[in-house]
């Protein structure tokens, strides 16, 4: 395999960057198209072929990666972004692992959602079928590559992807593994395009490329997000924000609590399922406890006055803290009083990405599992959970939060649509 990572210059084409993505669109709706005819289990050899490449291609991608590591810090990257930009071996296997996970997974393309047959003869069925031309626009992530790659294939779409310059090394590494190992099974090398160029200006041509690209997912930043739902001429699926909560009810287990807790912020504080906001019931016995595994562990708390007099190290919080997602080792605290003030304030200040209460309370429970108005909600569970490995999908392409098509982890079933087979025997309407 070449060594993609030298990053060799691209041919010099006269095309501009919006006929570039055109041209690459195209190409990826004709793959798509040889695609479709692809069955479920070619598509799923075609995958540990590319599982195995990039097991193959460790020490390639490890080098790369090194070189985008290298340029990220000296350009001042947050630690959260390092984080997520990070590649070691064991999670370039865990790269490989989920693309092998995706495999195996069952076969969405075909499946019929549900069938009747009327009065008038007519047999009505809807049935999965591939969105298309996904187009993928990320920063940070490397893994974005695979998984992206994985799940598109899977579910019989082609798709671009714009990956961020400060992990360009990377995911050319990982793209190039990628489709040698499923052009080696017989997948079309364009079902699985990158974009070759980190002009800006190619997240705009994609964004207005209606008719070409059928769906855009961005993984990333607020700025990242926000500008693509307010730019995009192509239906968007995405979360702006992980302002995720965790609320401890009176009648939590304060181990249990404290636990959770510590694991749901200090885990890993850069990804979109970290606890950002801690609410804690004005009638917990046990405050200090809950609190101090995070202050030991280094986190820094900004809480409301009565947080503040729970701990002399807690820092008063201001108007901010509420609604803010820091991917980093801060965590905001609020005392509350009672469920229904907890989901108050989750109302008020929660983004819909992930919302957790630790109760032994089955009727508190309850009522904020029904009345909590997010993606994903949870009961006695680390917020750091809200993945879709983690909630056997495989890998996952994001996590959404909006109401309409996917909620939550999006994997195959997201990335499909559905249409209406219908079937007479000369049928006509009266």
């Amino acid at each position: 395999m070449s060594n993609t990572s030298d990053l060799a210059p691209l041919p010099v084409v006269a095309l501009s960057i919006e006929q570039q993505i055109v041209v690459l669109a195209q190409a990826g709706r004709a793959a798509q198209r040889v695609l479709a005819r692809v069955d479920g289990a070619a598509k799923a050899t075609a995958l540990l072929s590319a599982a195995s490449v990039l097991r193959n291609a460790s020490a390639e991608i490890l080098g790369a990666n090194a070189r985008d590591m290298t340029a990220a810090a000296a350009n001042g990257l947050s630690g959260a972004m390092l984080d997520r930009l990070r590649l070691d071996p064991a999670r370039l296997e865990a790269i490989a692992a989920a693309i092998e996970q995706v495999a195996v997974l069952p076969e969405p393309v075909g499946q019929v959602i549900d069938r009747s047959l009327q009065p008038n003869g007519l047999d009505l069925a809807r049935v999965r079928v591939p969105i298309g031309l996904i187009g993928i626009i990320y920063e940070s992530r490397p893994n974005v590559t695979a998984d992206a790659a994985a799940l598109c294939v899977r579910a019989g779409n082609a798709v671009l992807l714009r990956g961020g310059s400060e992990a360009v090394h990377s995911n050319r590494a990982i793209h190039a593994a990628m489709v040698t190992g499923l052009e080696q099974a017989g997948v079309p090398r364009d079902a699985v395009q990158l974009v070759p160029t980190q002009d800006r200006a190619a997240v705009g041509a994609m964004l207005t490329a209606a008719g070409l690209i059928d769906m855009i997912i961005p993984r990333g930043g607020k700025s990242l997000v926000a500008r693509v739902q307010a730019d995009a001429r192509v239906p968007v699926l995405a979360h702006l924000d992980g302002i995720n909560h965790t609320f401890v009810h009176r009648a939590a287990d304060p181990a249990k609590a404290a636990a959770i807790a510590l694991n749901a912020k200090m885990r890993r504080t850069g990804v979109c399922g970290s606890m950002e906001t801690l609410l804690i019931d004005s009638a917990f016995p046990a405050p200090h406890a809950l609190l101090e595994p995070l202050l030991a562990a280094g986190c820094e708390l900004r809480g409301d006055g009565r947080a503040c007099a729970i701990d002399s190290r807690i820092l008063p919080a201001v108007s901010a803290d509420w609604d803010c997602e820091y991917l980093d080792a801060i965590l905001s605290v609020a005392v509350v009083d009672g469920l229904d003030a907890a989901m108050d304030h989750i109302a008020r200040h929660g983004s819909h990405h992930t919302d957790a209460i630790v109760t032994e309370n089955g009727e508190a429970a309850e009522r904020f599992l029904a009345e909590v108005d997010s993606a994903i909600v949870m009961h006695n569970a680390s917020s750091q959970f809200a993945d879709g490995g983690e909630f056997g999908l495989g890998a996952e392409i994001g996590i959404a939060t909006g109401r309409l098509h996917a909620r939550g982890p999006v994997a195959l079933e997201g990335l499909t649509t559905y249409k209406w087979l219908v079937r007479g025997q000369g049928t006509i309407r009266p």
